[in-house]
């Protein structure tokens, strides 16, 4: 893969010019609408409602990206949204994934899984399901969901996937109003039938960062702290796998790669693009509030080419982990985090190797761990 400058035509291509980066999960970000109106959501659908229906990817180019894509390496796919249980051809592309043998991940609201589209799910190899549940009850959840009768929506949507024989993930993502439910959370799960649980930390985008500025998020040493305790005492006291994602750095290396470990944060970067519900292909969803991070079209774009050729993603090639800046730059587990999450590095600086807000404030305020720094004594 070719630099930003030409090189001399006898200069040799470094390794990491040669490497290939192959092209293991596309992200579909499958409706620009949504049948809720979360206060936190870092993509910020339309919401959509009644007679009013907002754009999505067609089926037939849902078909022609995908099988562009497994030549270049292609093993799993991501339907997301907006609420791609939304999409009218839902079913079909179910379908088309196990026709593929490509694995399906899908992240839902679960409102709209009825037992039916349950047991399609279920039949997908190597699928994977989360449902998004931001309270323990439902005057917590529809707070910060924005509808009525949600709650009880999401719940029996989670039992028709267990019924189905899918056990999915809950994800939480902690604000103040839901603090003090994340024990209460994992108790629900585990009365579903749930498979996990995942406590997601509020990130500062779209309308996530208009809750920090409202003061509805929490500050730093209390996620820290929230962090420490589901690790160490929350994941304890139930069989659910808990997973607290928060930066590599702050976490113990036995809750990583322990017997009872649950992984890191790590973004699998290299090898993964989005497909937002207008064809465009993006960095991820985080192309509906930064333009910039759109690399191309799929109705004009060949994916190979925007795979192997687009400025930026040779730019995160050849950067990462090398140039990224601050706290970051100077991580010991750099080469594991690669930044945490480069699209939020970049909505909140413009610049892709800027450190991550998170590690950026533990820092300034003495609270990232010394020990993971490769230049202890200039802390």
């Amino acid at each position: 893969m070719d630099t930003k400058d030409t090189a001399p035509a006898e200069q040799e291509a470094s390794p990491q010019e040669r490497r290939f980066h192959p092209l293991t999960s596309l992200y579909f970000y499958l409706t620009e609408g949504c049948n809720l109106a979360c206060r936190h959501c870092w993509i910020a659908p339309k919401f959509q409602s009644g007679e009013v229906v907002y754009s999505y990817l067609p089926f037939d180019m849902i078909q022609d990206i995908v099988r562009q894509a497994k030549p270049l390496g292609l093993s799993c796919i991501k339907l997301t949204g907006g609420e791609p249980l939304l999409h009218p051809d839902i079913v079909r592309i179910l379908q088309f994934a196990r026709a593929e043998e490509v694995g399906c991940t899908i992240e839902t609201n679960g409102l709209l899984c009825t037992r039916e589209l349950a047991e399609e799910i279920a039949k997908c190899p190597g699928r994977f399901v989360s449902v998004s549940l931001d309270g323990a009850d439902a005057e917590t959840n529809e707070w910060v969901r924005g509808v009525p009768g949600s709650f009880e929506a999401a719940v029996q949507g989670i039992k028709n996937l267990v019924q189905a024989g899918v056990q999915p993930q809950i994800i939480l993502t902690i604000m103040q109003r839901n603090r003090h439910q994340l024990e209460s959370i994992v108790r629900l799960a585990e009365s579903l039938g749930a498979g996990s649980v995942k406590y997601n930390v509020l990130m500062p985008c779209a309308r996530g960062e208009d809750m920090f500025h409202r003061g509805e998020a929490l500050s730093l040493p209390e996620l820290i702290e929230l962090g420490r305790w589901v690790e160490n005492e929350l994941a304890t006291r139930t069989k659910l796998r808990l997973i607290f994602h928060q930066p590599a750095a702050f976490k113990p290396l036995g809750r990583m790669y322990g017997q009872d470990g649950d992984g890191c944060s790590r973004c699998g970067i290299f090898g993964i693009l989005g497909v937002l519900a207008d064809g465009s292909y993006a960095l991820c969803g985080i192309g509906q509030q930064v333009p910039e991070l759109i690399f191309g079209q799929a109705a004009r774009d060949r994916l190979e080419d925007v795979w192997l050729n687009n400025p930026i993603l040779k730019e995160i090639r050849q950067g990462l982990p090398g140039k990224m800046e601050g706290v970051c730059g100077e991580c010991l587990m750099k080469d594991l985090c690669l930044g945490s999450c480069l699209a939020q590095n970049y909505y909140s600086r413009k610049k892709l190797f800027a450190p991550f807000w998170y590690c950026d404030e533990a820092l300034k305020l003495g609270l990232f761990p010394t020990s993971r720094l490769l230049k202890k004594n200039e802390v």
